[in-house]
């Protein structure tokens, strides 16, 4: 299920993977603030939107489609209809928890590199294991049946190249704002650094003020004391 488009996305993804650290760490060599996202534009948001609105449509048209698939009539041999059970099992699974837990991731950070890499990851895996059980409906199962699941293929395969796309330029993006930030610290590196504050310690000690010399009080004087007068002469 291989093709030059999906490879030429493979490709950038990879170089997602070596971007994401590198534009963590100039932005930290920037001094932005740890933790802090910026805004993100409206338009990537409304394309985000779309996207997704398509994938979770698709998504659904998946599971009534495989519900309504007699995988037991078909005609084949037993290893096949086995091998096809599983794979629908495998697909009814990731469309009930895998897929929309990384939706969910998605939502909350809309220009997320990891979170993006990881839904298109996922949906790339799906598209294969999905392309798989169309083609033996095709080849095995009614026309009905394969007509319903290779619509179903075709929605799963615009959604992802949609998104491919939009990863493209989120990639492209980011390259420039590396570049950006780059340049940023560069500059900031050339700076001379800003000339020491003087700082004035004044040692000189003050003038010491003269004691006061402490003046002794005389004490009051004792009144004597009056002798005792003579008894009068008889």
């Amino acid at each position: 299920m291989s093709s030059p488009q999906n490879i030429l996305v493979r490709s950038v993804l990879c170089f997602i993977a070596v971007l994401c650290p590198a534009v963590v760490n100039a932005q930290n060599a920037a001094s932005v603030p740890s933790g802090t996202q910026p805004p993100v534009a409206y338009a990537s948001v409304s394309e985000l939107n779309g996207i997704l609105s398509q994938l979770q449509q698709t998504a659904q048209n998946i599971q009534s489609d495989l519900k309504n698939t007699r995988i037991e009539k078909w005609k084949t041999d037993g290893a096949t209809k086995r091998q096809a059970v599983t794979d629908v099992d495998s697909i009814q699974r990731n469309l009930q928890t895998t897929l929309p837990d990384t939706i969910a991731q998605l939502n909350s950070a809309p220009e997320d590199l990891t979170a993006s890499f990881k839904l298109y990851r996922n949906l790339d895996a799906l598209y294969d294991v999905f392309g798989s059980v169309a083609e033996l409906a095709g080849a095995f199962g009614s026309k009905d049946e394969f007509q319903n699941l290779d619509n179903d293929l075709n929605g799963l395969k615009n959604a992802r190249r949609a998104f491919a796309e939009r990863m493209q330029k989120l990639t492209a993006a980011k390259e420039d704002e590396l570049s950006r930030l780059r340049a940023q610290v560069k500059t900031l590196s050339a700076a001379p650094p800003p000339p020491p504050k003087k700082i004035v310690v004044d040692d000189t000690e003050p003038p010491k003020k003269p004691a006061k010399k402490k003046v002794t009080k005389p004490k009051p004087a004792t009144p004597a004391a009056t002798p005792p007068s003579a008894p009068p002469a008889k």
